[in-house]
């Protein structure tokens, strides 16, 4: 690993990455063909939150934080960082104190591919952690590593001017230059759900709205009574 900060990243705009977080992680995923998933396993330390935000990435060796004070500083209004390891582990490498510096500096949130915690403080502060656990374990300040490089959690390759959106159903990440088309074809989901919704509500049902009878039919799905059922 090379150990180095790089100032001047590719960043996305923090009002479009902020629209793309109001959409929520279902919505977007959906809107781009099931992409970007980081999976079941980063969870929110606290529910409710919904993040959208650009990213800067801090990339730690296991159990020790060092790198994530190094990228404080790199972070401004609007970001959300992202932590990954050199190789796994779960040690509790953010807490309070950390999210009390990047509170103040107008970051909305952090993706962590360890561990957190302050669990209680940081639901009092408001203050939005995904991680894969929850773990008091501490950390060391020994190792260097570096920041605004790329790095890969859930399997996604996330770099420094993507955009994450987080909420209670987990994390995505939407390449840089999928932003735009994200924000589209969200609204689009967004607006045909809308229509769904209010045909629901007017006593329709999914297979007629949707058109489905006819798919049931050709995948041979037959309806029969108890008796003609043998049951």
């Amino acid at each position: 690993m090379e150990s180095i900060v790089i100032t001047d990243p590719p960043r996305t705009d923090a009002e479009r990455a902020a629209r793309l977080g109001e959409f929520g992680v279902a919505t977007v995923h959906e809107a781009l063909g099931r992409i970007g998933s980081l999976g079941a396993e980063h969870r929110p330390v606290w529910p409710g939150a919904r993040i959208g935000g650009n990213v800067v990435t801090a990339l730690c060796w296991p159990g020790d934080n060092l790198m994530i004070h190094v990228a404080v500083e790199q972070c401004r209004a609007g970001d959300v960082l992202v932590v990954g390891l050199a190789s796994p582990n779960l040690g509790g490498l953010f807490g309070e104190l950390f999210a009390t510096q990047l509170q103040q500096r107008g970051v909305r949130g952090v993706v962590l591919d360890c561990g957190a915690r302050d669990s209680s403080e940081l639901k009092e502060m408001g203050f939005p952690v995904w991680s894969r656990a929850i773990n008091a374990q501490g950390s060391v300040k020994a190792t260097p590593g570096a920041v605004n490089v790329p790095v890969v959690l859930g399997g996604q390759l996330i770099s420094p001017g993507d955009v994450i959106v987080a909420d209670d159903d987990g994390v995505m990440v939407v390449q840089r230059a999928d932003v735009d088309r994200a924000l589209e074809l969200s609204q689009a989901r967004i607006d045909k759900e809308a229509r769904a919704r209010e045909a629901f509500r007017s006593g329709v049902i999914g297979l007629d709205h949707y058109g489905w009878r006819d798919r049931v039919a050709e995948l041979g799905i037959r309806y029969v009574t108890s008796a003609e059922a043998g049951r």
